[in-house]
C-alpha cells in the first residue's frame, strides 16, 4: 500500500513543473515576426495589384496610397514651384505629352545619372512632342543649383513635404525610409498611359518611356 501512495503525492509536485511557462513568450515570438513579415510584403507588394495583407494596417495604406494613379485615369492636379520660383500648374503641360519623373534627390548618384540621361535625350524627347519635367522634395534653390550645374534643359519642380508624391501614391523603397522613383507618361489630355518604377536603374525610365512615345 505504501508503494501506491507514492505516486498520489508525487504527481502534484510534478505537475507544476509540466506547466507551459515559456509556452506565451514562445508564440509571442511569431506574432511578432508575421507583423514585421505583413509589413515588408505590403512594401514589396504595393507596385502589384495583390491585395493588402488584412492583419497590417500600415501595408494596407501603402497599398491604398500606391492605388491613387492608374494607367488610363487623370492624376491629381498640383501647383508647385519651378527652379526659378515660379508657380507652375500641371494643367500647363496639357495639350502635349508629358513625361513627369519623381526623383529621390537632387545631388545624389542615381539622380544626377537619371538627370544627365535625360539631358542627353531632351532632343528626342522633344521629336516625340513630349515635355520633360522632374519632381523632388527639394526646394527651388537646390534645383535652381542642380539643373545649372548639369545643364538641365527642362523644368525641376519642389514638391517640399512630398505633398503631391503622397498624393499620387508613388511607392517608396527600403521599407519606406527612400523615396521611390518612378515615371509616368500622360498623354496629351492628361491621361496616364504609363507608368515605370525602377529605383536602382536610373537610366532605364528614359529608355523605356522613350521606347513607349516613339511607339504611339
Amino acid at each position: 500500500m505504501a508503494s501506491l501512495s507514492l505516486p498520489k503525492h508525487h504527481f502534484p509536485s510534478v505537475l507544476p513543473t509540466q506547466t507551459p511557462r515559456h509556452n506565451p513568450s514562445s508564440k509571442s515570438l511569431p506574432i511578432v515576426s508575421r507583423s514585421s513579415h505583413s509589413q515588408f510584403y505590403g512594401l514589396k507588394l504595393s507596385n502589384s495589384s495583390s491585395l493588402p495583407i488584412p492583419s497590417s494596417s500600415s501595408s494596407g495604406k501603402m497599398f491604398i496610397s500606391a492605388a491613387k494613379v492608374d494607367k488610363g485615369k487623370v492624376p491629381p492636379a498640383f501647383t508647385l514651384k519651378d527652379q526659378e520660383g515660379k508657380t507652375v500648374s500641371l494643367s500647363k503641360f496639357k495639350g502635349k505629352p508629358v513625361v513627369l519623373y519623381f526623383y529621390p534627390a537632387d545631388e545624389t548618384p542615381g539622380c544626377t545619372k537619371q538627370a544627365c540621361a535625360f539631358r542627353d535625350s531632351y532632343e528626342k524627347f522633344k521629336k516625340a512632342g513630349a515635355q520633360v519635367v522632374g519632381i523632388s522634395g527639394d526646394d527651388p534653390s537646390s534645383h535652381k543649383a542642380f539643373a545649372k550645374k548639369y545643364k538641365l534643359p527642362y523644368t525641376l519642380l519642389s514638391d517640399e513635404g512630398n505633398k503631391v508624391r503622397k498624393e499620387w501614391g508613388v511607392p517608396s523603397d527600403l521599407f519606406g525610409t527612400l523615396p521611390g522613383r518612378q515615371t509616368y507618361v500622360l498623354d496629351k489630355n492628361g491621361v496616364v498611359q504609363l507608368i515605370y518604377n525602377n529605383q536602382f536603374q536610373p537610366e532605364k525610365h528614359i529608355d523605356e518611356t522613350l521606347k513607349f512615345l516613339q511607339s504611339l
